[in-house]
């Protein structure tokens, strides 16, 4: 069953990673997609070409926009409702890491997390707000983190810039909520990515060792987590924050 048959949805960073997850999974379950990339333009090119043979009765899109800029997030989201009429799904999913214990942390290092993991958010959502309530629906979905949720030594950057999306995902979904348009968060925990590929043996082991589950997340697995959110499924779930980490926090 599709669950998301005829909608069309934006997901930021979704090139690679969690974020081409999301966009193959909400494909597959019948939505239009548009997302997002920063540099790998082959890359995104790539799963336009695959998505669009899988699901010709669909349309998919790549566009080269920074999130973190306002301008660029209002051009991307009146391009959108230009070409496609609507937006029913939102998925804040772009985010950067630049780790340093807070004593060595340098000012751009946070200026850059907090711009990008933040602000964008604040971008996209306020422009996507607009075509929502003209048509009294839709769903935000913002991929947090459970270092947001927990912290983490050498991340407070990182953990600030999650912990602020998980505010401001209540915030918005008390605002937006009396027309029909619901936003929750999803925070995964350690999930099988490029990122983590790059981890030695050890490291990735002691990891493990922490989680209830005993094992990496999968990036569909987090993919699945969007598409139950973005669908009517969750039609009264708004304002929550969905963790995605085998246990690791409760």
């Amino acid at each position: 069953m599709k669950l998301l048959s005829k909608k069309v949805a934006i997901v930021t960073g979704g090139s690679r990673g969690i974020g081409k997850a999301i966009v193959e999974r909400l494909a597959a379950h019948g939505a239009s997609v548009v997302f997002t990339y920063h540099s790998s333009a082959a890359k995104a090119n790539e799963l336009v070409a695959n998505l669009s043979e899988q699901y010709p009765e669909q349309s998919f899109k790549a566009y080269q926009s920074d999130a973190s800029v306002f301008e660029q997030a209002a051009d991307l989201v009146n391009n959108v409702v230009k070409e496609f009429g609507t937006i029913d799904i939102l998925v804040n999913n772009a985010g950067i890491a630049r780790d340093n214990l807070l004593l060595r942390m340098t000012e751009t290092q946070w200026d850059d997390v907090l711009s990008n993991n933040l602000k964008s958010v604040f971008n996209l959502s306020k422009h996507v707000a607009k075509p929502m309530l003209k048509q009294r629906s839709g769903s935000i979905i913002n991929i947090t983190s459970i270092i947001g949720l927990k912290g983490n030594a050498g991340q407070a950057n990182y953990a600030a810039s999650k912990a602020g999306i998980v505010g401001f995902t209540k915030s918005v979904a008390q605002e937006l909520g009396s027309r029909n348009i619901r936003c929750n968060a999803i925070a995964p925990g350690y999930i099988e990515t490029d990122m983590t590929d790059n981890l030695g043996e050890g490291i990735k082991e002691s990891f493990v060792e922490n989680i209830p589950m005993k094992r990496f997340g999968k990036a569909t697995e987090v993919a699945d987590a969007v598409v139950f959110l973005a669908s009517d499924m969750a039609a009264y779930i708004s304002g929550q924050t969905l963790s995605v980490c085998g246990a690791l926090t409760m």
